[in-house]
């Protein structure tokens, strides 16, 4: 009886990862030191949110075959507390898990859960409600800042802290802060957050990543230095000498062998004949490196991010993540991913083989079907808040979406209507006609209006396309109409204000419809289809104008004629055979009800 007990004992520690085996991972003077032997990082970026958990193993199966020993991924905020103090790690947000299926495939991971990440993610990362705390300043040592990122980093650490090689688990080193130093150069603020990633029990290796430029204000004296976007050897070596007292390791924390998109802009794309010859003379100088993407993926619902400079304008990035990597956003290879897995193979030690190349995945076609039902929503909404003034969505803790603002004044004139800072595209209705759309993009904040006669109705659809990721902007991302609204010249007031976040289909419902009859309102439209068999496929959107879709209770992203993306893309484990259900919420051709899919995407139609 004693030894069934002890049996049992020791098979519950081995289950909860008591045997596992702990490894050392150090700094050498030129190599990093895994139990004692150098070892160079090839590592891929890829990020859990952009991927179907469904998916996470397949992808690090792809890792593997192109010869990646590593992977690295971002930790989110503003997934894992959405609602202050309500954290979230279930479902696509288990990051933990994700850690270990990198361990089951053989992979190490590179983990990065500093509060911001940029990563053309919403907020670069912060939860929105940041900005409702009076006082509140991100990336700094303001006092509330730093409780609540404390609270983060804890909650964050309670996950992954057990998963460091020190621990038995496959998280080599940690980073400290994202390239802190293309934001600002307080060494106070930089060891605050070392010892917070300390406290929260990150006690393995930790790091810090900046450009070339910006190492000199990024890096914290004590922490390995590591360079994004350089991949010269001499000069990654120079720069990491220079900062980490004359020596290595040398890592390249970032790799660019392509780039992201934005709306209305082109795809971009960059051949693999570009990289290969870099890559190969990075590995041979025995540098490790992470490549920024391996795999992007798509970045889903309303979590995509925008750049804004003073010398461009708001750029809000698209829903596909493709970024031209070495895998695209379905997971599947490309040349790119085959000429670099050959530069690979070059630098593997002798005898060692890479896996052969799982096939790409079956795709599907989806015949055009059309949608049954039809919401409008100006007839369709919640229940208001007035206020003198428009409330920004903040005011509201409203966090992505929608919000409509509705007001009456006197008709029968002619004038310019302005909406100062606008937050960041609206639809602008006289009496539930659509008159104009203004645009943050293109700095379009007014139109020229002549009002009927009488008492008018002036409705002002207000979406949220993002807030900005990078840069001093950070401290601006409040949505909505974050000033005023003027007509000719005065301001108008007495608001009501309409929250439509669409966090699901939900937010609207037909019980509370009046008419849906406008032709001209943004409409909620529903219907199915059905399927003998499942495969990746791609929703082709170009006969409609810009809003967002659900399959199957999924926010696929969004949508929108300007391009690049006219398609969006449908993971095969989102689908069913049989019936499944389709939401599309359009702005701009509330009248459009037919949908169809392709199997190969459109991400390079630009439409002005």
């Amino acid at each position: 009886m004693k030894k069934n007990i002890l049996l049992i004992i020791c098979l519950c520690f081995s289950l909860n990862g008591f045997t596992q085996q702990k490894h050392t991972f150090q700094l050498g003077n030129n190599d990093f030191l895994l139990d004692g032997k150098p070892f160079q990082i090839i590592s891929g970026e890829i990020h859990y949110p952009r991927v179907p958990k469904e998916a996470w193993r397949d992808r690090m199966k792809m890792a593997k075959a192109m010869g990646l020993n590593t992977i690295g991924t971002y930790v989110f905020w503003n997934l894992h507390e959405p609602q202050k103090g309500k954290f979230d790690f279930s479902g696509n947000n288990n990051i933990a898990e994700f850690v270990k299926i990198a361990k089951e495939e053989g992979l190490w991971v590179i983990l990065r859960p500093s509060p911001y990440v940029c990563a053309e993610w919403e907020f670069g990362g912060y939860p929105y409600w940041l900005q409702t705390e009076k006082g509140l300043v991100v990336r700094s040592k303001e006092s509330q800042y730093l409780e609540e990122y404390r609270k983060y980093i804890n909650e964050v650490g309670k996950q992954l802290a057990p998963l460091q090689v020190n621990h038995g688990g496959n998280v080599l080193m940690v980073q400290v802060e994202n390239e802190y130093g293309s934001y600002a150069a307080d060494k106070e603020y930089l060891d605050i957050n070392r010892k917070m990633f300390i406290e929260a029990g990150f006690d393995g290796l930790l790091y810090t990543c900046d450009p070339e430029a910006d190492i000199k204000g990024g890096y914290l004296s004590g922490l390995l230095p590591a360079i994004n976007g350089q991949d010269n050897p001499l000069r990654v070596k120079a720069m990491i000498d220079k900062y980490h007292n004359g020596k290595g390791p040398y890592f390249i924390a970032e790799w660019y062998p392509a780039w992201f998109d934005w709306w209305g802009t082109p795809h971009h794309t960059v051949p693999a004949e570009k990289y290969t010859g870099k890559l190969d003379s990075v590995l041979a100088a025995g540098i490790s490196i992470n490549m920024y993407m391996f795999h992007g993926g798509t970045t889903r619902a309303f979590m995509n991010g925008a750049n804004y400079k003073d010398t461009s304008p708001y750029e809000p990035q698209i829903s596909s993540y493709d970024y031209d990597a070495p895998l695209d956003e379905a997971g599947n290879a490309t040349e790119k991913f085959r000429q670099f897995r050959s530069v690979i193979e070059k630098h593997l030690p002798e005898g060692k083989k890479l896996p052969a190349i799982p096939a790409a995945k079956p795709t599907i076609s989806i015949e055009p079907f059309k949608l049954t039902s039809s919401l409008s929503l100006l007839n369709s909404l919640p229940t208001s808040v007035k206020n003198e003034k428009p409330l920004t969505f903040e005011d509201l803790k409203q966090d992505y979406g929608y919000m409509l603002y509705r007001t009456k004044i006197a008709g029968g004139r002619k004038g310019l209507l302005q909406v100062k800072q606008l937050r960041d595209y609206a639809l602008v209705f006289v009496n539930q006609k659509r008159v104009g759309v203004l645009d943050r993009r293109t700095l379009l904040d007014s139109l020229e209006l002549q009002l009927p006669e009488g008492e008018v109705q002036l409705d002002i659809f207000v979406e949220n396309m993002g807030r900005i990721n990078f840069g001093k902007y950070l401290l601006e991302n409040k949505k909505g109409i974050t000033e005023k609204v003027l007509f000719g010249g005065k301001e108008i007031y007495n608001w009501e204000m309409f929250s439509l976040p669409f966090n699901n289909t939900a937010t609207v419902s037909e019980k509370n419809a009046s008419s849906n009859k406008l032709s001209e309102s943004p409409s909620m439209q529903k219907g199915t289809f059905t399927l003998t068999k499942v495969g990746d496929t791609y929703l082709d959107m170009t006969d409609w104008g810009k809003g967002v879709v659900w399959l199957n209770g999924h926010n696929l992203g969004k949508y929108w004629s300007v391009g690049p993306q006219q398609t969006l893309y449908v993971p095969k484990e989102w689908l069913k055979v049989g019936k499944n259900d389709v939401v599309v919420l359009e702005l701009l051709k509330p009248q459009q009800n037919v949908l169809k899919a392709r199997n190969t995407p459109i991400l390079d139609k630009v439409n002005p």
